[in-house]
């Protein structure tokens, strides 16, 4: 299977399936002598891990990182560093099933079609439990470039979204709730509207929006890898992701120029940031902010027809644990994703 590196100077390899033994990475391309905060990276697997909140999967995992190889006394070799995560609480059994259907809107198919053999416990590798491995390789690439500020938070869910922009919120605010949404009003209609579609035994998308600040000007490459160009690889590798946009995305389409152009200000910087941060592919030093749409989680838990290995319609029915909505548990993946494509350019 190809397409598991992401990453050319800090390269990131990940490994395993939902309900195999483990996953894990190897990092390749960190330097050397970065004293490593093992509480921080812990940190941001328990904000991605399952059974965290009454509105996410109840699958219990711990997902505690060890560390097999490229750290010395608490600080990086400058050699591959490897990693595992235990997977300890698989139930495959929720998923027999589905092991000769194909669910509606899920790699179930395609895998099949590709490789011609399809693990259909929790999805094996194209399960969101992969992205576990991001959030570690993203932990340590943050504490590479430590002046770097990231933040991601949910700014909708379904129709239920933030009115206001980034500047007018608190971003200490976003771990303080459920939902990771930092307008605390926002966050209670968000929560109520997901419990709601999780008793209905159905789905619901959303976006995160992301905030990249204190970025030095001159990251990315003028044509084929722009750094909104890596950004958008980085956010679409990510499960049921469907979209991306940065500065002023689609909105611009409907502008003039001379509505949409940021004129500068004495120093370099300019009045407004309908860029977002990014001109020509390159950073300019403004802040860099992106929104990223998820779609529904495919597996729901109502009577759906379908098609079974041999082309018959079929009726099936999700069961087991998964998330209703998957934008509260994404925030630290869409951080970790975007600290790998800033780190890999910083290198």
């Amino acid at each position: 299977m190809a397409g598991n590196t992401f990453g050319k100077n800090f390269k990131l390899t990940t490994f395993g399936e939902s309900h195999g033994e483990a996953l894990g990475g190897i990092i390749d391309g960190c330097p050397p002598g970065i004293e490593l905060d093992f509480e921080f990276i812990q940190k941001e697997l328990d904000r991605r891990r399952p059974g965290q909140s009454a509105i996410v999967t109840q699958r219990k995992e711990s997902d505690k990182v060890e560390f097999l190889s490229g750290i010395f006394e608490g600080k990086t070799t400058g050699t591959p560093i490897g990693f595992i995560i235990k997977n300890t609480n698989q139930k495959s059994d929720d998923y027999s099933h589905i092991k000769d259907v194909y669910r509606p809107s899920h790699a179930d198919y395609t895998y099949d079609k590709k490789y011609g053999i399809r693990d259909y416990r929790g999805g094996g590798r194209s399960s969101a439990r992969e992205t576990v491995s991001r959030v570690v390789g993203g932990a340590i690439a943050k504490q590479i470039m430590p002046e770097i500020k990231i933040n991601a938070f949910v700014s909708s869910v379904g129709d239920v979204f933030i009115d206001k922009p980034y500047q007018a919120l608190d971003f200490s605010l976003t771990e303080s709730n459920d939902v990771r949404c930092p307008d605390l009003a926002t966050a209670e209609k968000m929560i109520d509207y997901i419990k709601q579609i999780r008793k209905e035994g159905d789905t619901i998308g959303g976006t995160i929006t992301c905030v990249l600040q204190n970025v030095p000007a001159g990251l990315g490459e003028p044509v084929f890898d722009k750094l909104h160009a890596e950004l958008g690889k980085a956010m679409l590798s990510i499960n049921a992701v469907k979209g991306f946009e940065y500065g002023s995305g689609f909105c611009g389409a409907k502008m003039k120029g001379s509505e949409h152009n940021d004129l500068f200000n004495i120093d370099g910087t300019t009045k407004s940031n309908l860029s977002g941060g990014i001109q020509g592919g390159i950073s300019n030093g403004m802040d860099i902010y992106f929104r990223v749409a998820f779609k529904p989680v495919a597996t729901i838990m109502q009577k759906q027809e379908t098609i079974d290995k041999k082309g018959n319609i079929v009726e099936m029915q999700g069961k087991g644990r998964h998330d209703p909505c998957v934008v509260p548990r994404a925030v630290p993946i869409v951080e970790a994703m975007a600290a790998l494509v800033l780190a890999d350019f910083i290198l």
